[in-house]
């Protein structure tokens, strides 16, 4: 059909087996990780696989194929949707800028995990002295005592008090 192709060239799929490993040379660079720590860790994934695969997979001549459970694998390793591995890399960051990113990814994501954490124990200890009221204020000293900061101390104390951290 006429417009499907760009003039003397092929149409550019948007996932292609080229783009897994155009994404898994980046996801991997960007993480700083060696084609051998990356086979590691697809292999740990459940995926046997060597340092040379990597390598063939991004820059072997022809390039080696990937399998779905090697796809599947890389999915898991980098934390992208197979969607995304499968998607173009994004134009327009390099990958000092994809580093920061990921960076920054990585610690929203233990932020909201630690803030969660913090929470459910802040919950428990608050059910604990409504079944234990006596235990309240031993419970405060152990706060002070383990944070060593009055001022820390008396902010999870008063959110034990109000039953929880959010």
């Amino acid at each position: 059909m006429a417009g499907d192709r760009p003039e003397g060239g092929e149409v550019p799929l948007l996932y292609s087996e080229g783009n897994v490993a155009a994404r898994v040379a980046l996801e991997r660079e960007v993480r700083g990780w060696s084609t051998t720590e990356l086979a590691e860790r697809v292999t740990r994934a459940g995926v046997k696989m060597n340092q040379t695969a990597v390598w063939r997979i991004e820059n072997g001549t022809p390039r080696r194929r990937i399998n779905l459970d090697e796809a599947l694998a890389f999915s898991r390793v980098f934390e992208l949707p197979l969607e995304e591995l499968m998607s173009p890399p994004l134009e327009g960051l390099d990958i000092d800028s994809r580093r920061l990113v990921q960076e920054a990814v990585e610690a929203f994501y233990e932020a909201r995990d630690a803030r969660d954490r913090l929470h459910h124990a802040v919950v428990a200890i608050a059910d604990h002295i409504k079944a234990h009221p006596d235990s309240s204020r031993a419970i405060h000293e152990q706060c002070l005592r383990l944070m060593g900061d009055e001022r820390d101390a008396r902010t999870l104390s008063n959110d034990i008090a109000d039953g929880g951290h959010y």
